[in-house]
């Protein structure tokens, strides 16, 4: 992929498995896992998976998540971005969603609402997506705010792995 998207402080780019280490770094931290099922990485292979799927989707729906970069200090931070879902989450299939995954060190800055908002622009303007998708583990205040501040709408709650998470759709108001 060739997209770029920039904000005023990130660069938004493709993920590289020359950005295994960075992504190691955050993915293996047992806070960054809290809400998500409390698993984090325990060896760098899995990240080197990781990228490979992402590259992947890439190439079969020409969007995928991406990493995050400070544009001041040029650090890798995380990723965000939109993904195309082809297995079934709450019930749905075939649909876009938001995500985000930023490094403990980095957080409370409000780069994943800054980044958030560059996709739903590209999203909804770019690619013509009719309705965005986004779920929060129902306990991380943190997330819901950042889905809630950009727009995003609860619209209900499902049980996955005996853990409930909050689901929050955005109709494009551009179609």
């Amino acid at each position: 992929m060739n997209l770029i998207l920039e904000t005023d402080r990130l660069i938004l780019r493709e993920m590289r498995v020359s950005d295994a280490e960075a992504l190691f770094e955050m993915d293996r931290n047992p806070r960054v896992h809290d809400y998500l099922w409390r698993k984090p990485l325990t060896d760098i292979s899995e990240v080197y998976s990781y990228i490979e799927m992402v590259r992947t989707q890439y190439e079969k729906n020409n969007i995928g998540r991406f990493v995050l970069i400070l544009k001041e200090t040029n650090e890798l931070m995380g990723w965000a971005g939109l993904k195309f879902n082809t297995e079934t989450v709450n019930n749905k299939l075939n649909f876009y969603d938001i995500g985000y995954r930023i490094n403990e060190k980095f957080w409370g800055k409000g780069y994943a609402t800054e980044a958030s908002f560059a996709w739903l622009d590209y999203g909804f303007k770019t690619m013509k997506i009719d309705t965005m998708h986004a779920a929060a583990h129902i306990n991380n205040a943190a997330s819901n705010k950042i889905l809630q501040k950009i727009g995003m709408k609860l619209t209900e709650q499902y049980l996955e792995e005996e853990t409930t998470w909050n689901w929050y759709e955005l109709k494009n108001t551009n179609l």
